[in-house]
C-alpha cells in the first residue's frame, strides 16, 4: 500500500524582497494576498518578486498542499524555536550572496532563522599580517590580550557586513554583538580568554524577532564583570540549540555535507540505527568522526523533534523544505522493529487502522481483512517504527523471479516530515538487495520513489520501479512482463487488486495503494522530470539516471525493438573534418554508451582518425549510395550531418531510402540549418523543447549556436516583452568554419572586429521563428577562437526590477545542468571549452522598462557538439548528459 501523503522536493526561491508575516505565509501560497499598502511601482516589484518566490517554491515541491504543510510544521512552534544557522568565516568570504537569497526566502515567508556566525579564516590572515602565529591546544584558539583585540574587531565587522547585505535585499536584521552568551573562561592558565557558555539571552532574540528582525549573533561572549571571551562559532551553536530548542539546527559548509569512503555525499543519518555501525567504519575519522559525535551529543539534549542539518548556503532551502533534501541531515531516528508473523502485533487493532489509513474506497475494512487473511498463510516481513508511522511489507521473491516485492508502504504525516520514510528504506536496502514495486503514476510520492529507485517504466498510469538488478536479462524479463501484462503480472504480489475484487465483486482497482514488483527510473532531487523511453541495453543500464521516466515509441530506434541487442549505439559522422566534428569525436571517444564506427570526409579520405582511441578508424569518402546500403543493412544507429548548409540532403534521402527496404529506422542529427524549419524535424533544444519530442524522435534539426544562447537568453522574458530585443552578438573566429575567409583570418581580426549578415542573417529567422517573436541579431567576428558572447538588450512591458528577472530566470532554468544563471555579465574566457550556457547581467534602464542580459556559450560544445550529444542520448535511449562533463 502505497501512501498518497506525498514527499516534497522542495527547491526555495533564492531572491525575494519582502517579508511576509508568519501568519501570512500559507495564505500567501495559497494565491491570497496580503500586503502593506505601497506605492503603485513598489508594489509592482514587491507582488512580482513574492509571485516568483511562489512559482518556485511550488514547481519545486509539486502541490500547494506540500508547501503548507512544511510550512505548518515550521510555524507551529515560537518563532525562535524554527531554526538555529551556525554560518562559518569561509561562507561570509566566499557565499555571502548565496547565504543572504537563501535567509531572505524564509524571511519572505515569515520564517525567522537565528543566526550566529564566526570569523576564523578572516581572524587567521589579520593575525598573519600582524605578525602573531595561530596557537592552538585540543583544537581549541589560544586566545591572548592581542588575539582578543584583533577578533573582537573582525566579528563587529563581520556582523555589520552580513546584516548590510541583508538589508541590501530588504531583510531587516539587528545585529546582536554583545551580552547574549554569559561565560566563565574555560581554562584561563590553558586557553587564556577563552569562554565557556553557561547561558543565552533569548529575551534580546524574541525581541528581535516580535520587531520583525532577524537575529544575527556573533560567537562572543561575556563574563559576569564585563569581559569579553572568544568562543567556538560550533560551540556557540550548539549552546544556542540547547537554551531555544529549534527544529533545525543547521551548518553551513562549504562542502555541503558529509561524505562517505567513495566521496558520495551522505543523504541522511539516523543516530539510533546508525550510530555504533557508523563509528565502527574505518573512513569515519578525524573531522568527520568528531562532527558525527558532537553532533549526537547535541541531540542526545535537545527534543527527538530537532534534527541537524549540514548543507552548502545556496541549497538551505531545499534541506529545510524537503525530504530528500541536499545535504546531510543528522536526527536520532526512531530505532524501526520487525516482525514476519501477524502474532508478533501486539495490537491488532493498530495493525488494522495503519493499514486502512491510505485506504479511502466503501470496501477497505474487507480489503484489509482479506490481506491480514493472505498474510498468515504466506512468507512476508514487516517493518515499522514505534508508533507506525511508517509501515512497510516485504514479499520474498517467487514464480522463479529472484526479486523481493515491496507490497505495502504506508507512511503518516508524521512520518515523512520525521524521515522515518528515508530510515525505512534505508533498512529494506540492507535486507533486500533486490526490490521492485509499482505506484499509480499521479501519487504525490511519485518523486521519493524515483529517488529510491535504480531504474523504471510507465505503463497505463502505473510505474514499476526496481532496485538492485544488475542483470540486463533480467531487467529486460521485468520490464516485458509488465508492459505485456501490467499490474497482473506478479500473481501473488498483485494483492491489492485481487483482494478488492474479492471484497467488492468489483473490477475497480485501488486508487491509493499498490502491491506488486515494479521498475523505476531514478530522478536528482530537484531535477526535472523528463519523458523518455526505457533503455534495454546490458551496456548502458547502469547508465540509467535519476530524471528518467519511460514512455512508449512505436517506431523505436536503437536498442528499442530487439531487447537482446547489448552493444553500443553505432556512430556514423558525415563531415568530421570540421571544428564541430573534431569537437564530437572528442565527445564521443569517452562515452561508455557510443561507439564511432565510420567518418566521411573526402578531403582526409586514407587518413588516420586522430583523437579517437576505442578503435583505430580511417576517413572515408561515403557516397549516398553506401549511406543508403548502410542504412539498409542496420549497420548504423545514428547519422551526425555535420556539412556545411545545403549540403547534406542528398544523404539524408539516402538514409529514408535505406529505411524502405529495412526494418531498421536509425536516427538522424543535421548540425546544419538545412531542415531547423521543417515541421517533420524535431527541434534539438533540450532546454526549452519538450524532451518526450526529442526522445521520440529519428530525425532532430540541432540549433546554430548563436541561436542557442540567443534563445536561452531571452526565452524566459517573451511573456514580458514590450518590443524587439536586440542581439549583439559576437563570436570567436572558429565559428567562421575551416574554410578560410576574412572571417577567420586571423591577421584581419587582430585589433578587429568584423560585423557581418547585419540583417536577415539565418539565426535571425531561427530565433524569432522559435520564440515566435521579431528578434533583432546582429552577430560579428572576433580574434578569440572559441566562444560566443551574445549583450541582448529586451524591452519590457511592465516596469521590473533586476532582482525580479534574475529570479525569473533562476526560475525558468532550476534544475538544468547546463544553464547557469550568475550575476555579473559572463565571460568569453569563462566559457570556452565548457559545455553550458551563461546568462547574467540583468541591468535594468533607469526607467525599469528595458533589461541588458548577457549570454555566452562555446560555439563548438553546447552550441554544436554537446547539443548534438544531448539529443543523440535522448533519441537512444541513454541518459541525458551521458559522456557531458556538466557545468
Amino acid at each position: 500500500m502505497l501512501s498518497a501523503c506525498a514527499v516534497a522536493v522542495r527547491a526555495g526561491a533564492r531572491r525575494t524582497v519582502r517579508r511576509l508575516p508568519k501568519a501570512r505565509a500559507t495564505a500567501a501560497l495559497a494565491g491570497i494576498r496580503s500586503r502593506r499598502p505601497l506605492s503603485t511601482s513598489a508594489s509592482q516589484s514587491s507582488d512580482l518578486s513574492t509571485r516568483g518566490m511562489i512559482v518556485q517554491t511550488l514547481s519545486s515541491v509539486g502541490s500547494k498542499r506540500e508547501v503548507q504543510q512544511y510550512l505548518s510544521l515550521f510555524t507551529s512552534v515560537s518563532s525562535q524555536r524554527f531554526a538555529v544557522i551556525k554560518v562559518g568565516g569561509a561562507i561570509l568570504t566566499d557565499y555571502l550572496d548565496e547565504l543572504c537569497s537563501s535567509l531572505a526566502f524564509l524571511y519572505t515567508v515569515g520564517l525567522y532563522p537565528v543566526i550566529v556566525h564566526g570569523a576564523g579564516p578572516q581572524l587567521n590572515n589579520l593575525l598573519e599580517q600582524a605578525g602573531v602565529e595561530p596557537q592552538f591546544e585540543e583544537g581549541i584558539r589560544i586566545t591572548d590580550s592581542k588575539t582578543l583585540r584583533v577578533a573582537r574587531n573582525l566579528f563587529l565587522q563581520e556582523n555589520l557586513k552580513l546584516v548590510n547585505a541583508l538589508e541590501a535585499k530588504g531583510v531587516h536584521a539587528q545585529p546582536l554583538t554583545l551580552g547574549m552568551f554569559n561565560a566563565e573562561y574555560l581554562n584561563k592558565d590553558k586557553w587564556g580568554y577563552v569562554g565557556k557558555i553557561t547561558s543565552v539571552n533569548k529575551e534580546s532574540i524574541q525581541t528581535a524577532i516580535n520587531n520583525g528582525y532577524l537575529p544575527i549573533l556573533t560567537s562572543m561572549a561575556e563574563t559576569e564583570d564585563g569581559q569579553i571571551l572568544n568562543v567556538n562559532a560550533d560551540v556557540a551553536a550548539a549552546e544556542l540549540a540547547r537554551a531555544l530548542e529549534p527544529l533545525k539546527v543547521v551548518y553551513l559548509s562549504e562542502k555541503g555535507g558529509l561524505f562517505d569512503a567513495a566521496g558520495q555525499k551522505i543523504s541522511a543519518i539516523n543516530l539510533d540505527e546508525e550510530y555504533d555501525h557508523l563509528m565502527s567504519q574505518e573512513w569515519v575519522r578525524y573531522g568527520t568522526r568528531l562532527k558525527i559525535k558532537e553532533i549526537k551529543e547535541l541531540l542526545d539534549t535537545l527534543p527527538r523533534t530537532t534534527s541537524v542539518a549540514i548543507i552548502h548556503p545556496q541549497d538551505l532551502q531545499k534541506e529545510l523544505f524537503t525530504d530528500s533534501g541536499a545535504g546531510t541531515l543528522i536526527r536520532r531516528g526512531n530505532k524501526l522493529v520487525s516482525a514476519d508473523k501477524i502474532s508478533d502485533f501486539e495490537d491488532l487493532e493498530k495493525l488494522k487502522s495503519v493499514l486502512l489509513r491510505d485506504r479511502d474506497y466503501p470496501d477497505s475494512k474487507a480489503i484489509v481483512e482479506k490481506y491480514l487473511d493472505f498474510l498468515k498463510e504466506n512468507p512476508f516481513k514487516a517493518y515499522y517504527d514505534g508508533p507506525m508511522n511508517a509501515f512497510a511489507i516485504v514479499l520474498p521473491p517467487s514464480h522463479g523471479r529472484s526479486q523481493a516485492t515491496l507490497a505495502t508502504l504506508t507512511i503518516s504525516k508524521s512520518g515523512w516530515l520525521t524521515n522515518v520514510a528515508d530510515n525505512i528504506f534505508t533498512t529494506l536496502k540492507k535486507e533486500h538487495p533486490k526490490l521492485v514495486w509499482t505506484v499509480k503514476e499521479d501519487d504525490e510520492n511519485l518523486t521519493w520513489f524515483y529517488d529510491k529507485a535504480d531504474g523504471s517504466i510507465a505503463r497505463n498510469g502505473d510505474v514499476m520501479f526496481w532496485y538492485g538488478i544488475d542483470n540486463g536479462d533480467e531487467i529486460i524479463q521485468l520490464m516485458k512482463d509488465f508492459t505485456q501484462h501490467g499490474r497482473a503480472m506478479l500473481g501473488d504480489s498483485n494483492l491489492e487488486s485481487r483482494l478488492h475484487r474479492a471484497a467488492s465483486r468489483s473490477a475497480q482497482t485501488s486508487t491509493q495503494t499498490s502491491s506488486q514488483p515494479a521498475a523505476a527510473a531514478q530522478q536528482a532531487r530537484g531535477y526535472s522530470t523528463l519523458a523518455r523511453r526505457p533503455v534495454l541495453p546490458k551496456a548502458s543500464l547502469k547508465q540509467m539516471v535519476r530524471g528518467y521516466a519511460t514512455t512508449t515509441n512505436p517506431n523505436p530506434p536503437y536498442g528499442k525493438k530487439n531487447a537482446s541487442k547489448t552493444q553500443p549505439a553505432r556512430v556514423a559522422l558525415i563531415g568530421a573534418r570540421g571544428y564541430t566534428g573534431q569537437a564530437l569525436i572528442s565527445l564521443l571517444n569517452s562515452h561508455p554508451n557510443m561507439e564511432l564506427k565510420h567518418v566521411s570526409s573526402r578531403e582526409l579520405c586514407g587518413q588516420k582518425l586522430e583523437g579517437y582511441e576505442k578503435e583505430e578508424i580511417t576517413y572515408e569518402n561515403l557516397s549516398p549510395e553506401d549511406v543508403r546500403d548502410m542504412e539498409k543493412r542496420g549497420d548504423i544507429d545514428c547519422w551526425v550531418m555535420a556539412l556545411p548548409n545545403g549540403v547534406c540532403k542528398p544523404f539524408v534521402q539516402a538514409v529514408w531510402e535505406g529505411r524502405r527496404g529495412s526494418n531498421h529506422k536509425s536516427v538522424i542529427v543535421d548540425l546544419s540549418a538545412d531542415y531547423r524549419f521543417d515541421s517533420d524535424w524535431t527541434y534539438g533544444l533540450p532546454e526549452l523543447v519538450a524532451r518526450s519530442d526529442i526522445a521520440s524522435a529519428t530525425q532532430i534539426a540541432n540549433p546554430g549556436c548563436y541561436a542557442t544562447a540567443a534563445q536561452l537568453g531571452i526565452a524566459p522574458l517573451v511573456e514580458h516583452l514590450g518590443g524587439q530585443p536586440t542581439v549583439f552578438g559576437v563570436s570567436g573566429y572558429s565559428g567562421a568554419g575551416t574554410k578560410p575567409s576574412p572571417k577567420n583570418d586571423v591577421e584581419l581580426l587582430t585589433n578587429n572586429i568584423i560585423p557581418y549578415s547585419l540583417t536577415d542573417h539565418i539565426h535571425e529567422r531561427e530565433i524569432s521563428t522559435r520564440l515566435q517573436a521579431d528578434v533583432a541579431f546582429i552577430p560579428h567576428v572576433a580574434v578569440w577562437f572559441q566562444g560566443i558572447h551574445h549583450t541582448i538588450s529586451i524591452p519590457l512591458n511592465k516596469t521590473m526590477t533586476s532582482r525580479d528577472i534574475r529570479q525569473i530566470y533562476q526560475d525558468r532554468y532550476a534544475g538544468e545542468k547546463l544553464v547557469k544563471v550568475v550575476g555579473e555579465p559572463p565571460s568569453v574566457k569563462a566559457i570556452s571549452g565548457k559545455h553550458g550556457v551563461e546568462i547574467g547581467g540583468f541591468a535594468v534602464h533607469s526607467s525599469g522598462r528595458r533589461v541588458v542580459v548577457c549570454a555566452t556559450i562555446d560555439n563548438l560544445l553546447k552550441g554544436a557538439a554537446t547539443q548534438c550529444l544531448q539529443n543523440m542520448n535522448l533519441a537512444l535511449g541513454f541518459a541525458e548528459y551521458e559522456g557531458i562533463p556538466v557545468m
